[in-house]
């Protein structure tokens, strides 16, 4: 028997609005925010969320002096039109492109995710 419906993700970072509302943009998930944290929900349960860290460092990926720590891997049909529109959100490109299939950006806190399609 599951003890809860959905787990939450909790990511770090130094501006949990801004955070939030890249993600709650991009997925189209309602946005909730206070000084220090920020959810965003689907209305189907699923929640991520994002906290305030004051030291906060961003992954150097691929490197792993400052590692990934988690990557988000998001599924579109089109990768042009999804890049651009995660672009327009204040996505970066990363410039190291492993793969044909899915593209690596980096979020607006640093955190590395891939747009992939099915």
């Amino acid at each position: 028997m599951a003890i809860a419906r959905f787990p939450s993700v909790v990511i770090d970072c130094p501006d949990p609005t801004a955070l939030a509302t890249f993600y709650g943009t991009m997925l189209d998930w309602k946005v909730e925010t206070s000084a220090d944290w920020a959810d965003i929900r689907a209305e189907s349960g699923q929640c991520f969320s994002f906290q305030q860290v004051e030291s906060y460092r961003p992954p150097e990926w691929p490197g792993q002096e400052h590692p990934q720590q988690f990557h988000l891997d998001v599924i579109v049909e089109n990768l042009d039109t999804a890049e651009a529109a995660v672009l327009e959100l204040g996505a970066t490109k990363h410039a190291h492109q492993p793969g044909e299939t899915f593209r690596v950006f980096l979020d607006p806190a640093g955190h590395p995710f891939c747009l992939c399609v099915s």
